[in-house]
């Protein structure tokens, strides 16, 4: 899979209405039939940053998402709500889901 992170500085006046602003996109971009998630996360020391944690099937799937309208139009709309422009870590990994923690194991009796 395809494994992203992207962490985005909103500009302090658009913070509070991130998820309202990338509503749209989000949910496109998670009823795509290769993306296996599409989140968002706030920053809990600095609210004006978020990261965007998604992955993708395979780079099809990948490839289908940046060529997407929706992404195509998020290029043009979310920029001028950003302080920087994003940072990414991009990563080709072989799994297809969410591994467990095993340092940190629950007991799920």
């Amino acid at each position: 899979m395809i494994f992203i992170t992207a962490r985005f500085t909103v500009h302090p006046e658009f913070a509070d209405r991130w998820p309202e602003i990338t509503a749209d996109f989000t949910a496109a971009s998670r009823a795509e039939p290769g993306c296996l998630w599409f989140n968002w996360s706030r920053d809990v020391e600095d609210p004006a940053q978020y990261v965007l944690v998604e992955a993708f099937r395979d780079d099809e799937a990948g490839a289908a998402h940046v060529q997407s309208e929706h992404f195509k139009a998020a290029q043009q709309t979310l920029p001028r709500h950003l302080a920087e422009t994003p940072r990414i870590v991009n990563m080709t990994v072989p799994q297809d889901d969410w591994s467990l923690l095993g340092e940190m194991a629950v007991d799920e009796r």
